[in-house]
């Protein structure tokens, strides 16, 4: 009996000292951040908005300079949340307030991966997966949730919209944003409404409850995850009264300015916690810049070198601003090897020793070996974009390659994104080579058709995949009774 009590002494001793060997991980995800946004990227100074603390991480840690995402917020962070195209959780386009779409229960989140290894999980500020009860971050892994933003900023600008068309109070109420806080074993519940006002404060409140959770799990001997859904530069652009004229380019600069601030305030609480060689943290954004389609307000975010935006299928709205640093294990550097949004699922899950789901297509890669060096290469060579059902690119290694095209809208020959207009093709696809001619602007079909090959393979992989796993029905708002 007494060897018995022994060795389960043992096994919960050994099973707190590994717990309390594994890393806590921070995720920062910017919200419609562009290639071009960010100092480290090219921006900063030139563009008369310095990010100092972002850049910080870059400069500590390893710097993508070909990190890919999907073409849409809610379409990337299920792909984050899950390792998988957004499709296949039936979320591949944007969630409008009122529609169906919602992260289904039996996905497995990141919450749920790190969960599992006995870690605390919270998160702060935008999910964008869903507002059904199934879709609460508290239903899918996550401890708690503070400051949350359920859907998106555009619902800020409903009410007063809503006002002008003289509609009943109640019918404007019923469509009213609210911020949302709580707990896995109380629920959620709202807290204040998402007004215009609370726009310019809601940074600061995202930054306030993460460094909360940071000093009270840094005291405690469980590791944590910590996911950081950041609102800027997503519009309307309001950054809080105090960075109002801080950049040089007005309030767009403004409210990079201020995410750089927010973003220093995490590192400050990690490093004044003393965890900070113990901590993981990623910085990425999840989707590109939007400086053509914005309507409300001024858009310079910027692309950087490459065409396209957020919304539509070119290079320049899924390639995007991605870092990570981990003291220690991963060597400052910089690389060009492709990672894309999906890979950190199954390399989080390596980095803790968790198990990747085994029914179910998993399209991120295990980049644990490429992060820490112990492999030169990244272990992605392509990447599909979809939009609704359709494959609408396919990324292979230097190639873009498009079975329809992209043309800017004929009322403003800047605009892509949402705006942009999809032409059918002639039966062949459009073949661009990204390192040679970034924007996207000649087509190398007729010297490059053998990269035909490759992409049917990738395209062919992924149909071969839905015989046995078919995707959800896809939310169309502009198709009814199909």
């Amino acid at each position: 009996m007494n060897r018995t009590i022994v060795t389960l002494l043992l096994i919960v001793i050994s099973a707190s000292a590994n717990a309390q060997n594994k890393p806590n991980v921070v995720i920062m995800l910017g919200d419609n951040v562009g290639y071009g946004d960010i100092g480290a990227y090219g921006a900063g100074e030139v563009r008369g908005m310095p990010t100092p603390r972002i850049d910080s991480i870059a400069a500590q840690g390893l710097r993508l300079t070909q990190y890919l995402v999907e073409p849409g917020c809610t379409p990337s962070r299920a792909a984050l949340m899950t390792g998988r195209y957004s499709v296949r959780a039936g979320l591949s386009a944007v969630i409008v307030a009122g529609t169906p779409n919602t992260l289904q229960a039996k996905e497995v989140t990141l919450g749920k991966l790190f969960k599992s290894q006995g870690y605390a999980t919270a998160i702060a500020g935008k999910w964008h997966l869903g507002g059904s009860e199934q879709s609460w971050p508290v239903r899918q892994g996550f401890d708690e949730y503070r400051v949350g933003v359920l859907e998106t900023t555009d619902g800020t600008l409903y009410r007063e919209a809503m006002q002008r068309t003289g509609l009943p109070e109640a019918a404007i109420a019923a469509a009213e944003p609210y911020i949302w806080e709580g707990d896995a074993k109380q629920g959620l519940k709202k807290v204040r409404p998402y007004t215009v006002d609370y726009r310019r404060q809601i940074e600061g409140d995202i930054a306030k409850a993460s460094v909360e959770f940071i000093q009270r799990q840094a005291k405690a001997k469980q590791p944590f995850f910590l996911y950081v859904g950041w609102t800027h530069t997503h519009y309307p652009t309001l950054p809080a009264p105090e960075f109002a004229g801080k950049s040089r380019i007005g309030a767009y600069g403004d409210a990079i300015m201020e995410l750089d601030h927010r973003t220093g305030q995490v590192l400050d609480a990690i490093k004044a916690a003393g965890i900070e060689d113990n901590t993981v943290v990623l910085w990425i954004s999840d989707n590109a810049a939007a400086p053509t389609s914005g309507p409300f307000d001024s858009r310079p975010g910027s692309n950087g070198p490459f065409r396209g935006e957020l919304g539509d299928a070119l290079e320049g709205s899924i390639r995007t601003v991605g870092m990570v640093k981990w003291p220690g294990r991963i060597a400052p550097r910089v690389s060009n090897e492709m990672v894309s949004v999906h890979d950190w699922f199954p390399t989080l899950a390596s980095i803790i020793g968790a198990k990747v789901p085994a029914d179910r297509p998993m399209d991120g890669v295990d980049q644990s070996a490429f992060l820490t060096g112990k492999e030169p290469k990244s272990k992605r060579e392509s990447l599909i974009t979809i939009i609704g059902e359709e494959v609408a690119a396919v990324r292979w290694r230097e190639f873009r390659i498009y079975p329809k095209q992209f043309v800017a809208s004929p009322g403003n020959p800047a605009m892509y994104g949402l705006a942009g207009i999809r032409l059918e093709g002639n039966g062949f696809p459009a073949i661009f080579n990204i390192e040679a001619d970034p924007r996207e602007e000649v087509n190398v079909l007729g010297t490059s058709a053998w990269v035909i090959g490759p992409y049917l393979k990738v395209v062919g992989e992924y149909l071969k995949s839905l015989e046995k796993h078919p995707n959800p029905k896809a939310v169309n708002m502009t198709q009814f009774g199909k």
